[in-house]
């Protein structure tokens, strides 16, 4: 189906404003380890973000009840790995690895295996361009993650909650794929009530078996915050932003803009946290930027 120019510049400009509101997922990740367990975190975010929507999307449930029934089995797949799965893996793993690392290596690997995953199931081309806009974007990440030296890397290894982010970047690379392939007869905003709710409920149980084992959550302004800004932020306007994009330039093209998150997390930090920007942030942003530009080339040039 051909998407006209215009439609697609928008589609970048929702993927980067994603991806902006996304970075900051993972230092609330690591940020509030000692307040909330990381399955209570998940089922607050999306049982707010579901309650966020219900107002909205109430309409178009009822309108569209009869296609959601339908293909349940297709949803209940892209809320398993997008909603209940991937972030719920990402909140695990801040308890074992730093906000960095969980934003880097999930960066990394995801746009590796969307590309790869979108090649094999979707048939998306993989071209010289697209190729080298890859190596650029991996580049900039690990540039980043040597801190400028290379020989960083030789001595670095993986923790155990590193492993948790590469499952949930697999996780992610699985919603991407489902996501291209979204059957028609859904509204955006439908689509976003159904997977945020459904998901929701999949972690009911384990929400409900965490609650019972673990001290209860101490409630403060800082938290009612947070858990808004994941709901509406990450949630809601992250995923229609994010669902927007891949419709438009392909699970494989978005995919790149991931790796802007650390990027972004590290300016982020240096207003937040007051850590330092260095010329190493500069180096990675320009790969990163470059490697973008250079996937999407065929946007850019009107092909």
């Amino acid at each position: 189906m051909h998407t006209s120019p215009r439609k697609k510049y928008v589609g970048i400009l929702l993927a980067l404003l994603a991806v902006l509101i996304w970075s900051g997922n993972f230092i609330v990740a690591r940020g509030i380890i000692h307040q909330v367990k990381p399955v209570t975190l998940a089922f607050y975010r999306w049982g707010s973000a579901s309650l966020m929507l219900l107002p909205f999307a109430l309409a178009q449930f009822k309108k569209e009840w009869p296609v959601t029934q339908k293909h349940l089995p297709y949803l209940f797949g892209v809320s398993l790995f997008g909603i209940a799965l991937f972030n719920t893996f990402v909140y695990v793993a801040g308890h074992y690895t730093t906000a960095i690392n969980l934003a880097l290596i999930g960066t990394t690997a995801s746009p590796i295996m969307i590309i790869i995953m979108a090649a094999f199931f979707l048939k998306e081309r993989i071209d010289l361009f697209k190729t080298t806009g890859v190596v650029l974007c991996v580049a900039g990440v690990l540039f980043l993650l040597a801190k400028g030296d290379w020989h960083n890397l030789v001595g670095f290894r993986f923790t155990k909650g590193d492993q948790w982010v590469l499952l949930g970047a697999f996780c992610f690379a699985v919603y991407n794929i489902m996501v291209r392939k979204m059957p028609g007869g859904f509204s955006a905003l439908n689509f976003l009530f159904v997977i945020f709710a459904m998901g929701a409920l999949l972690l009911l149980p384990f929400y409900i078996w965490e609650v019972l084992y673990s001290p209860p959550v101490q409630w403060t302004g800082n938290l009612v915050l947070t858990v808004l800004y994941l709901g509406l932020g990450t949630s809601v306007i992250g995923y229609l932003c994010w669902n927007f994009a891949i419709k438009t330039l392909g699970a494989g093209r978005t995919a790149l803009f991931s790796n802007l998150i650390p990027v972004f997390a590290s300016v982020e930090a240096v207003f937040f946290l007051q850590e330092t920007f260095s010329w190493v942030h500069v180096v990675s942003m320009v790969l990163v930027f470059a490697g973008i530009l250079l996937a999407n080339r065929k946007i850019f040039v009107g092909e």
